[in-house]
């Protein structure tokens, strides 16, 4: 429906591109059954919202096959499409998936921001031998992004459960996944201009988390945002600040850990009530100069 595979039927037919019909449940089961005897298939669900029809298929066939066979059966597939919110399609086709399918072992779960982050990722995501969740963002299928020499080479790989550091900072660390990273970069920017540097951190993989990357920077910053699309309870911030409490980058901290999440509703289909659901450049300036107490 997004035109993200455009071309591909072309390119290799029938035997390899498969348009079912939409019976999630149904298209979920057969691409695993064709993961368990090593087809490398990826499931792409036109929204991951769709997901939930087929949910046992992801969680009880793919995610723990590997487990309760001892190891004898892998499940090498890739679940891909556009999560979280979008615009103006309100509450049943805007959640964030990243706490839902991070919470469960088994699965691997991926979360690009950038040109980069989408190509390093899914290719990881198919060489992997488990199965991976690629949570991609609607919004972001039409913004351009700077591609270096390296990530254009076909030898591009992202390692899953590598986080990035966007921008080096000293301040503050901001630490998210998927469209926020980009609001952080423009928080960081708008906030540089009156002497504050934040540490902007692109998660990219959700399951393993990096959290190790994230320390080391709470060490050098000692002050810590998470951002996210998502749901405040028990969503992917509320793990990140438990980590950091737990370890030993909680000592380095100088003021309370702070969460910018989605509002804690169903998502409204009017686009201002939308837009006040959704954190904002504002809301992260905002959140920064409160841990900074400025």
């Amino acid at each position: 429906a997004l035109q993200i595979s455009r071309g591909l039927w072309k390119k290799y037919g029938d035997k390899r591109v498969i348009d079912p019909p939409i019976s999630e449940m149904g298209f979920t089961g057969i691409a695993v059954g064709a993961a368990m005897v090593w087809l490398r298939p990826v499931c792409e669900f036109m929204t991951f919202n769709f997901s939930m029809q087929a949910i046992d298929q992801v969680i009880n066939s793919a995610a723990k096959t590997c487990y309760m066979s001892a190891g004898a059966i892998a499940v090498p597939i890739v679940f891909r499409g556009p999560n979280g919110a979008s615009a103006g399609v309100a509450a049943q086709h805007s959640q964030c998936f990243a706490a839902w399918y991070g919470h469960c072992p088994g699965l691997k779960v991926v979360s690009p921001w950038s040109s980069e982050d989408a190509k390093g990722l899914l290719k990881a995501s198919i060489r992997d031998d488990n199965p991976v969740v690629m949570l991609e963002n609607e919004l972001l299928y039409g913004v351009p992004f700077e591609m270096s020499e390296q990530a254009q080479s076909k030898d591009f790989v992202i390692p899953i459960g590598k986080a990035k550091i966007e921008r080096q900072g000293t301040h503050v660390t901001l630490v998210s996944h998927s469209r926020p990273v980009g609001h952080c970069l423009e928080a960081a920017a708008v906030l540089a201009k009156e002497g504050v540097e934040c540490e902007v951190i692109n998660l990219r993989t959700i399951r393993p988390m990096d959290i190790e990357t994230v320390e080391a920077s709470v060490v050098k910053t000692n002050h810590l945002v998470t951002v996210e699309g998502g749901w405040p309870q028990f969503g992917v911030g509320a793990e990140i600040c438990a980590r950091i409490m737990e370890g030993s980058a909680f000592n380095y901290l100088d003021a309370p850990a702070v969460r910018v999440t989605g509002a804690d509703v169903p998502m409204p289909y009017a686009k201002i009530l939308e837009d006040n659901c959704i954190p904002q450049v504002k809301d992260i300036i905002f959140a920064v100069k409160k841990t900074l107490n400025i």
